[in-house]
Protein backbone atom coordinates (compact mmCIF):
# COMPACT_ATOMS: atom_id res chain seq x y z
CA UNK A 1 0.00 0.00 0.00
CA UNK A 2 1.38 3.76 -0.85
CA UNK A 3 1.71 5.63 2.28
CA UNK A 4 2.33 9.18 2.82
CA UNK A 5 2.90 11.04 6.20
CA UNK A 6 1.34 14.31 6.63
CA UNK A 7 3.91 16.18 10.01
CA UNK A 8 7.74 16.24 9.89
CA UNK A 9 8.15 16.72 13.69
CA UNK A 10 10.41 14.76 16.32
CA UNK A 11 7.53 11.94 16.58
CA UNK A 12 6.93 12.13 12.61
CA UNK A 13 10.83 11.36 11.51
CA UNK A 14 11.82 9.20 14.38
CA UNK A 15 8.84 6.86 14.66
CA UNK A 16 6.02 7.23 11.87
CA UNK A 17 8.52 7.46 9.38
CA UNK A 18 10.99 4.82 10.16
CA UNK A 19 8.31 2.44 10.62
CA UNK A 20 6.95 3.31 7.32
CA UNK A 21 10.05 3.13 5.30
CA UNK A 22 10.75 -0.34 7.04
CA UNK A 23 7.60 -1.90 6.72
CA UNK A 24 7.74 -4.69 3.94
CA UNK A 25 3.98 -4.33 2.95
CA UNK A 26 4.16 -0.04 2.24
CA UNK A 27 5.35 2.11 -0.24
CA UNK A 28 6.42 5.15 1.76
CA UNK A 29 5.95 7.85 -1.04
CA UNK A 30 6.37 10.87 0.86
CA UNK A 31 5.88 13.49 3.44
CA UNK A 32 3.96 16.69 3.66
CA UNK A 33 4.60 19.71 6.49
CA UNK A 34 3.86 23.05 7.05
CA UNK A 35 7.51 23.73 7.35
CA UNK A 36 8.54 23.21 3.75
CA UNK A 37 12.31 23.21 4.85
CA UNK A 38 11.70 20.48 7.57
CA UNK A 39 9.49 18.13 4.90
CA UNK A 40 12.41 18.13 2.56
CA UNK A 41 14.61 17.08 5.29
CA UNK A 42 12.45 14.26 6.60
CA UNK A 43 12.22 13.52 2.68
CA UNK A 44 16.29 13.15 1.99
CA UNK A 45 16.61 11.23 5.11
CA UNK A 46 14.14 8.38 3.99
CA UNK A 47 14.76 8.61 0.22
CA UNK A 48 11.30 9.77 -0.31
CA UNK A 49 9.31 13.02 -1.97
CA UNK A 50 8.40 16.39 -0.03
CA UNK A 51 5.16 17.24 -1.21
CA UNK A 52 4.20 21.03 -1.61
CA UNK A 53 0.82 20.42 -0.30
CA UNK A 54 -1.43 18.22 1.28
CA UNK A 55 -3.90 17.38 -1.98
CA UNK A 56 -0.64 16.61 -3.97
CA UNK A 57 0.26 13.76 -1.85
CA UNK A 58 -3.38 12.78 -1.50
CA UNK A 59 -3.20 12.31 -4.77
CA UNK A 60 -0.57 10.08 -4.72
CA UNK A 61 -0.76 7.43 -2.31
CA UNK A 62 -3.66 5.36 -0.68
CA UNK A 63 -3.05 5.59 3.08
CA UNK A 64 -2.01 8.84 5.27
CA UNK A 65 -0.31 8.50 8.27
CA UNK A 66 -0.36 11.86 10.22
CA UNK A 67 1.83 13.43 12.97
CA UNK A 68 0.11 16.51 13.33
CA UNK A 69 -1.31 18.29 16.34
CA UNK A 70 -4.70 17.13 16.89
CA UNK A 71 -7.15 20.59 15.33
CA UNK A 72 -4.82 20.40 12.39
CA UNK A 73 -4.96 16.18 12.04
CA UNK A 74 -8.97 16.51 12.16
CA UNK A 75 -9.18 18.55 9.14
CA UNK A 76 -6.75 16.56 7.17
CA UNK A 77 -8.18 13.31 8.14
CA UNK A 78 -11.51 13.98 7.37
CA UNK A 79 -10.25 15.39 3.71
CA UNK A 80 -8.11 12.33 2.62
CA UNK A 81 -10.98 9.88 3.90
CA UNK A 82 -13.36 11.98 2.00
CA UNK A 83 -10.68 10.96 -1.04
CA UNK A 84 -10.78 7.38 -0.08
CA UNK A 85 -7.72 7.06 1.59
CA UNK A 86 -6.99 5.11 4.94
CA UNK A 87 -6.32 6.28 8.09
CA UNK A 88 -3.85 5.87 10.38
CA UNK A 89 -3.80 8.91 12.95
CA UNK A 90 -2.00 9.97 16.17
CA UNK A 91 -3.95 10.15 19.39
CA UNK A 92 -6.04 12.37 20.10
CA UNK A 93 -8.22 12.09 17.07
CA UNK A 94 -9.26 15.65 17.63
CA UNK A 95 -9.90 18.57 19.96
CA UNK A 96 -13.45 18.32 20.04
CA UNK A 97 -16.22 16.09 19.54
CA UNK A 98 -17.63 17.87 16.59
CA UNK A 99 -14.46 17.53 15.09
CA UNK A 100 -14.04 13.98 15.93
CA UNK A 101 -17.49 13.31 14.31
CA UNK A 102 -16.31 14.79 11.23
CA UNK A 103 -13.80 12.31 10.38
CA UNK A 104 -15.95 9.42 11.43
CA UNK A 105 -18.88 10.54 9.25
CA UNK A 106 -16.01 11.06 6.62
CA UNK A 107 -14.35 7.75 7.10
CA UNK A 108 -17.73 5.74 7.17
CA UNK A 109 -19.41 7.49 4.18
CA UNK A 110 -16.00 6.56 2.45
CA UNK A 111 -15.85 2.89 4.02
CA UNK A 112 -12.32 3.43 4.12
CA UNK A 113 -10.23 1.59 7.02
CA UNK A 114 -8.64 3.29 9.97
CA UNK A 115 -6.44 3.65 13.21
CA UNK A 116 -5.78 5.78 15.71
CA UNK A 117 -2.26 4.93 17.20
CA UNK A 118 -2.51 4.33 21.10
CA UNK A 119 1.61 3.27 21.75
CA UNK A 120 0.71 0.65 24.17
CA UNK A 121 -2.64 -0.89 22.01
CA UNK A 122 0.05 -1.89 19.39
CA UNK A 123 2.59 -3.51 22.02
CA UNK A 124 1.73 -7.07 22.04
CA UNK A 125 2.47 -8.30 26.20
CA UNK A 126 -0.66 -5.22 26.91
CA UNK A 127 -2.64 -6.19 24.44
CA UNK A 128 -2.65 -9.50 26.03
CA UNK A 129 -3.20 -8.47 29.14
CA UNK A 130 -6.21 -6.44 28.31
CA UNK A 131 -7.62 -9.07 26.36
CA UNK A 132 -7.60 -11.41 29.46
CA UNK A 133 -8.57 -8.49 32.12
CA UNK A 134 -11.88 -7.70 30.08
CA UNK A 135 -12.85 -11.78 30.58
CA UNK A 136 -12.87 -10.78 34.67
CA UNK A 137 -14.88 -8.36 36.74
CA UNK A 138 -13.48 -5.56 38.35
CA UNK A 139 -14.24 -2.87 40.68
CA UNK A 140 -12.71 -0.07 38.58
CA UNK A 141 -8.94 0.98 37.74
CA UNK A 142 -6.83 3.94 39.13
CA UNK A 143 -4.06 6.01 36.52
CA UNK A 144 -1.03 7.70 37.92
CA UNK A 145 0.92 9.09 34.53
CA UNK A 146 2.83 12.51 36.49
CA UNK A 147 5.54 13.38 32.79
CA UNK A 148 8.04 16.19 32.88
CA UNK A 149 8.54 17.15 29.33
CA UNK A 150 9.05 20.57 29.23
CA UNK A 151 12.59 19.95 30.73
CA UNK A 152 15.69 21.10 29.02
CA UNK A 153 16.28 18.74 26.00
CA UNK A 154 12.92 16.72 25.67
CA UNK A 155 11.82 17.03 22.23
CA UNK A 156 8.66 18.02 23.05
CA UNK A 157 9.24 20.90 25.01
CA UNK A 158 8.08 23.39 22.74
CA UNK A 159 5.07 21.82 21.74
CA UNK A 160 2.22 24.53 21.79
CA UNK A 161 -0.47 22.10 21.58
CA UNK A 162 1.00 20.01 24.94
CA UNK A 163 1.41 23.62 26.72
CA UNK A 164 -1.87 24.57 25.80
CA UNK A 165 -3.79 21.28 26.17
CA UNK A 166 -1.92 20.08 28.76
CA UNK A 167 -1.68 16.30 30.13
CA UNK A 168 -5.51 15.74 29.97
CA UNK A 169 -5.43 16.01 26.10
CA UNK A 170 -1.96 14.24 25.28
CA UNK A 171 -1.65 11.29 28.45
CA UNK A 172 -5.50 11.14 28.39
CA UNK A 173 -5.74 9.39 25.31
CA UNK A 174 -3.38 6.83 26.77
CA UNK A 175 -4.98 6.36 29.96
CA UNK A 176 -8.31 5.81 28.37
CA UNK A 177 -6.95 3.16 25.78
CA UNK A 178 -6.04 0.63 28.54
CA UNK A 179 -9.07 1.38 30.63
CA UNK A 180 -12.12 1.68 28.32
CA UNK A 181 -11.23 -1.42 26.52
CA UNK A 182 -11.51 -3.91 30.18
CA UNK A 183 -14.11 -1.03 32.12
CA UNK A 184 -16.55 -0.23 29.48
CA UNK A 185 -17.74 2.62 28.57
CA UNK A 186 -18.21 6.07 30.22
CA UNK A 187 -21.60 7.28 31.43
CA UNK A 188 -20.68 10.09 33.85
CA UNK A 189 -17.39 12.34 34.46
CA UNK A 190 -16.02 14.93 37.29
CA UNK A 191 -12.70 16.76 37.11
CA UNK A 192 -10.56 19.12 38.62
CA UNK A 193 -7.28 21.16 38.37
CA UNK A 194 -4.55 20.49 40.65
CA UNK A 195 -0.58 21.62 41.54
CA UNK A 196 1.74 21.38 38.56
CA UNK A 197 -1.18 21.59 35.68
CA UNK A 198 -2.44 17.88 36.82
CA UNK A 199 -6.06 16.82 35.77
CA UNK A 200 -7.73 14.64 38.23
CA UNK A 201 -10.89 13.00 36.63
CA UNK A 202 -12.88 10.65 37.89
CA UNK A 203 -14.66 8.33 35.52
CA UNK A 204 -18.13 6.31 35.87
CA UNK A 205 -18.43 3.42 33.86
CA UNK A 206 -21.48 1.99 32.64
CA UNK A 207 -20.43 -1.39 33.88
CA UNK A 208 -20.59 0.63 37.56
CA UNK A 209 -17.03 0.74 37.87
CA UNK A 210 -15.03 3.53 38.74
CA UNK A 211 -11.70 4.46 37.56
CA UNK A 212 -9.72 7.83 38.14
CA UNK A 213 -6.89 9.32 36.34
CA UNK A 214 -4.11 11.74 37.68
CA UNK A 215 -1.96 13.32 34.54
CA UNK A 216 0.39 15.64 34.36
CA UNK A 217 3.17 16.76 31.48
CA UNK A 218 4.64 19.09 34.18
CA UNK A 219 5.81 17.01 37.57
CA UNK A 220 9.01 17.62 39.05
CA UNK A 221 11.38 15.88 38.06
CA UNK A 222 12.03 13.56 40.87
CA UNK A 223 7.98 12.92 41.14
CA UNK A 224 7.31 11.40 37.44
CA UNK A 225 6.13 8.32 37.98
CA UNK A 226 3.95 5.65 35.62
CA UNK A 227 1.34 3.49 37.46
CA UNK A 228 -1.91 1.81 35.53
CA UNK A 229 -3.56 -0.90 37.77
CA UNK A 230 -7.26 -2.77 37.93
CA UNK A 231 -9.09 -3.37 41.39
CA UNK A 232 -11.13 -5.77 41.84
CA UNK A 233 -11.38 -9.13 43.93
CA UNK A 234 -8.48 -10.75 43.21
CA UNK A 235 -6.66 -7.70 44.39
CA UNK A 236 -4.91 -4.83 42.92
CA UNK A 237 -3.60 -5.43 39.32
CA UNK A 238 -1.03 -3.83 37.46
CA UNK A 239 -0.87 -3.33 33.92
CA UNK A 240 2.43 -3.98 32.44
CA UNK A 241 4.73 -1.90 30.85
CA UNK A 242 5.17 -2.33 26.96
CA UNK A 243 7.96 -4.56 25.61
CA UNK A 244 9.14 -2.83 22.34
CA UNK A 245 10.20 0.19 20.52
CA UNK A 246 7.66 2.52 19.81
CA UNK A 247 8.57 2.06 15.83
CA UNK A 248 7.63 -1.44 16.48
CA UNK A 249 4.37 -0.82 18.09
CA UNK A 250 3.59 1.62 15.05
CA UNK A 251 4.82 -1.11 12.78
CA UNK A 252 2.20 -3.65 13.86
CA UNK A 253 -0.51 -0.38 13.94
CA UNK A 254 0.16 -0.49 10.13
CA UNK A 255 -0.18 -4.44 9.68
CA UNK A 256 -3.50 -4.14 11.40
CA UNK A 257 -4.39 -1.12 8.92
CA UNK A 258 -3.82 -3.19 6.57
CA UNK A 259 -5.32 -6.20 7.41
CA UNK A 260 -8.76 -3.77 7.89
CA UNK A 261 -8.55 -1.92 4.92
CA UNK A 262 -8.60 -5.64 2.88
CA UNK A 263 -11.48 -6.88 5.21
CA UNK A 264 -15.22 -6.60 3.39
CA UNK A 265 -16.00 -4.41 6.58
CA UNK A 266 -13.15 -2.10 7.47
CA UNK A 267 -13.12 -2.27 11.38
CA UNK A 268 -10.39 -2.50 14.44
CA UNK A 269 -10.77 -1.67 18.22
CA UNK A 270 -8.92 1.28 17.64
CA UNK A 271 -10.50 2.81 14.99
CA UNK A 272 -11.88 6.50 14.29
CA UNK A 273 -15.24 5.46 16.40
CA UNK A 274 -13.29 4.46 19.10
CA UNK A 275 -10.87 7.54 19.21
CA UNK A 276 -14.19 9.66 19.10
CA UNK A 277 -15.24 8.25 22.33
CA UNK A 278 -12.15 8.76 24.08
CA UNK A 279 -12.56 12.88 22.31
CA UNK A 280 -15.87 12.52 23.80
CA UNK A 281 -14.41 11.56 27.47
CA UNK A 282 -12.09 14.18 27.29
CA UNK A 283 -13.88 17.05 26.25
CA UNK A 284 -16.06 16.42 29.42
CA UNK A 285 -13.44 16.07 31.24
CA UNK A 286 -12.48 19.55 30.25
CA UNK A 287 -15.84 21.02 30.70
CA UNK A 288 -16.12 19.51 34.26
CA UNK A 289 -12.60 20.97 35.02
CA UNK A 290 -13.11 24.67 33.81
CA UNK A 291 -16.42 24.95 36.00
CA UNK A 292 -13.96 24.59 38.91
CA UNK A 293 -11.50 27.02 38.20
Amino acid sequence: MRFGLFGTGYWAAETQAAALAAHPDVEFVGVWGRDPAKAAAVARRYGVLAFGDPDSLLGDVDAVAVALPPDVQAELAERAARGGRHLLLDKPLALSTEAADRVVAAAESARVASVVFFTNRFQPNVDVFLADAAERGWDGARVTIFASIFQPGSPYANSPWRREKGALWDIGPHALSIVLPVLGPVNAVAAMLGPHDTSHVLLRHESGAISTLALTLDAPPAATTHDVAFLGAQGEVAVPDGVGTAVEAFGIAVTQLLGAAAAEVPEHPCDVRFGRDVVAILEAAQTAREAWT
